[in-house]
């Protein structure tokens, strides 16, 4: 989600009609961050994974307890269907082709590796039509990103070597642990992720950085 899919627009489709549109927006912004930030206190923890569903209603709980202009349009069944949208998105405009190129232009492999669940990615590549070689969930591999073992696994796995796999995301913690571990990293930008992130410095941090996945294949071919 965010790297290859537009979560934002189903997820504000899923929220009540009587919310105005610009007030939607930034609260599922402020939902997606707080999905952050509880993940990332769950890896600070080491804690377990935990099914995304579970996580996302309650960081929703958490949020509507500090909107109470919102809250009363949530009833029990909305805050189940806006919980199920997140199972459904469509791909960004310019990642099917960039996939495509990756696998037949340049005969490489395409793997998913997320935080979440193996039941969502399923979900999400039936909904946005791509087409990968593998999914790697946080759920699988028993491990959140960044932590080193969550890459390592996925490497053994698929028995390669760091610096043979390059990852590609739109988030700067994740390229952040995948640099620590060996890999190369390509930083793919989208409006909807790292809002609180530095653009001039995460720019700047990674083997490559695109503003979309246009030019991806060659920026890959050169790394």
């Amino acid at each position: 989600m965010g790297t290859c899919l537009d979560w934002h627009s189903s997820v504000v489709q899923a929220l009540p009609t009587a919310i105005p549109k610009d007030e939607a927006s930034n609260f599922a912004l402020e939902w997606r961050r707080q999905y952050f930030l509880e993940t990332s206190k769950r890896v600070s923890e080491n804690l377990h994974t935990e099914d995304i569903d579970i996580t996302l209603a309650r960081t929703l709980d958490a949020l509507l307890d500090q909107s109470p202009d919102q809250k009363p349009h949530f009833d029990t069944e909305t805050r189940i269907q806006i919980i199920e949208a997140w199972h459904s998105q469509k791909a960004w405009p310019d990642v099917s082709h960039a996939i495509k190129s990756l696998r037949q232009d340049l005969g490489l492999e395409v793997f998913v590796h997320a935080n979440g669940t193996t039941r969502l990615q399923l979900d999400l590549t039936r909904s946005s039509g791509l087409e990968f070689d593998m999914l790697f969930s946080s759920q699988l591999l028993g491990a959140y990103k960044p932590r080193p073992e969550a890459y390592q696994k996925g490497l053994e796995l698929v028995k390669l070597r760091p610096e043979e796999v390059v990852l590609v995301a739109a988030h700067a913690y994740d390229l952040r642990g995948a640099q620590k571990c060996g890999l190369r990293t390509v930083y793919v930008h989208r409006w909807t992720d790292d809002i609180d992130e530095d653009m001039e410095v995460v720019k700047s941090e990674f083997d490559v950085s695109l503003e979309n996945m246009d030019e991806l294949a060659g920026a890959i071919q050169e790394l």
